[in-house]
């Protein structure tokens, strides 16, 4: 697995999946030992070791339903809620075009168009341009929006780290995209 598709699937796996999750269990040992840093491909150190600080899983989880879970929640992490006129459907329709298997969730939550995005790196053809559309159109126009109202909302430091953590995390992922888009074909 390559430093992009990794850091879309921690990422993603982190804001779809509810801490309590028992998938999660070996994530979560990484970051509360300090060993996610290790594997780490972007130079974020201080912010992992502020997620490492505060691992408290009973808070964790309670932040996670308050904010993402339900109708009351705090913070959508739907596109359909950021996006005007966005809905399911056309997401669950572009990345079936692509090829991916989808499950029952919502194809628009936030964490799973970062596990898509990890998808698509790991098995879209080289010359595929879903990737970067994935980006470009269904991810980063609301990301920012999303994001901040998770640091505004989140009650604890781990989110608020979180969120801070992923912008940067989708800035890299940003200029990697473009920088490979620049690049002559037979390159």
């Amino acid at each position: 697995m390559n430093d992009f598709s990794m850091l879309c699937r921690v990422l993603g796996s982190l804001f779809y999946r509810q801490p309590q999750d028992p998938l999660l269990e070996p994530l979560y040992q990484l970051i509360s030992e300090g060993k996610l840093v290790q594997h780490w491909p972007l130079q974020q150190d201080d912010l992992l070791e502020r997620l490492q600080k505060n691992c408290d899983a009973g808070l964790l989880a309670q932040d996670y339903n308050a904010l993402f879970v339900g109708e009351a929640c705090q913070v959508s992490p739907l596109r359909s809620a950021w996006v005007e006129g966005g809905s399911e459907q056309e997401v669950r329709d572009f990345l079936d075009g692509q090829g991916m298997p989808l499950g029952e969730g919502p194809a628009e939550h936030f964490g799973a168009l970062l596990l898509a995005g990890s998808w698509f790196e790991d098995n879209a053809e080289p010359e595929s341009r879903a990737l970067e559309t994935l980006f470009a159109v269904w991810l980063l126009p609301w990301s920012d929006s999303f994001l901040g109202k998770v640091e505004a909302c989140a009650t604890t430091p781990f989110w608020r780290t979180l969120a801070q953590l992923t912008r940067e995390a989708l800035q890299a992922m940003r200029e990697e995209l473009q920088e490979e888009g620049n690049r002559p074909e037979d390159e």
